[in-house]
């Protein structure tokens, strides 16, 4: 980011154009403008190619856009953003909050809100945008094939209040109508877990392989040896079979919103 930051302070001055001015050819305030040039914000795609265009960088600024995209995530997770954007497969193990794939913006806010140790207010916008964008996984013109496991227990705990869970559960039933989108709810009354070691994401890249994703805290792990994507595998598969099917779990979502 601080590489893009200077690119741009350097073709905006060689241009000939003052914050202010840049601002009002691209849509943003100079405030603003000075925040890309820092670093303090993460401009979106297409901010990156307007300002290419407007300061003739000649594709040099348009050239970062994937890099500054990186940037929008915590460092423990850019590595395994690149893999999920590009994904032919996705299963999704959550347990603690509704896998980022499928929140809402208001959810996704509220996630970051909680986090601790607490996130700036411009950190936190930056993390939520970046958490939708990785939803234009679900608008490529190859779709891929995704399933999700969700603990109950999710569905229900009402992060950010009734209001903001409703539209979540709303959006969740829209998801799980997608032809290539499975979700399934695991009932919390099951008397047997494969799942307690935490939440996983499995990843088949368009190459054919097979990655496991993990994250706990401020951490995460990819595993691609075989032995452990075949372990982590094979709990997902204990996890699916002892969860509600697609049909039974939209049901239960529509039952929960009938509760309220």
């Amino acid at each position: 980011m601080c590489v893009f930051g200077r690119q741009l302070k350097l073709f905006r001055e060689r241009a000939g154009l003052d914050r202010a001015r840049f601002g009002s050819l691209t849509g943003y305030s100079a405030s603003t403008i000075a925040a890309f040039e820092q670093a303090r914000r993460i401009p979106p795609p297409r901010f990156i190619d307007q300002a290419d265009e407007v300061l003739d960088a000649s594709g040099v600024l348009s050239a970062s856009k994937e890099e500054v995209a990186r940037a929008q995530y915590p460092t423990f997770f850019r590595d395994a953003a690149k893999l999920e954007a590009e994904a032919i497969e996705l299963h999704v193990y959550a347990n603690q909050a509704v896998p980022g794939l499928l929140q809402t913006e208001e959810y996704a806010r509220t996630v970051f809100i909680n986090w601790r140790p607490l996130l700036h207010g411009e950190v936190v916008e930056q993390r939520v945008t970046a958490r939708l964008t990785r939803q234009e996984i679900f608008c490529r013109a190859q779709l891929p094939t995704i399933s999700f496991v969700i603990e109950e227990s999710v569905l229900r705990r009402p992060l950010g209040g009734w209001g903001i869970m409703r539209g979540q559960l709303e959006q969740i039933l829209l998801h799980g109508q997608r032809r290539n989108v499975e979700i399934q709810v695991l009932p919390t009354e099951r008397d047997e877990h494969a799942g307690l070691a935490g939440p996983f994401t499995l990843i088949e890249t368009k190459e054919g392989r097979r990655i496991a994703y993990v994250e706990a805290q401020q951490d995460s792990r990819l595993y691609t040896a075989r032995k452990q994507v075949r372990e982590i595998e094979e709990q997902y598969g204990l996890l699916r079979a002892h969860s509600l099917t697609p049909r039974e779990s939209l049901a239960f979502v529509e039952k929960l919103l009938g509760e309220r």
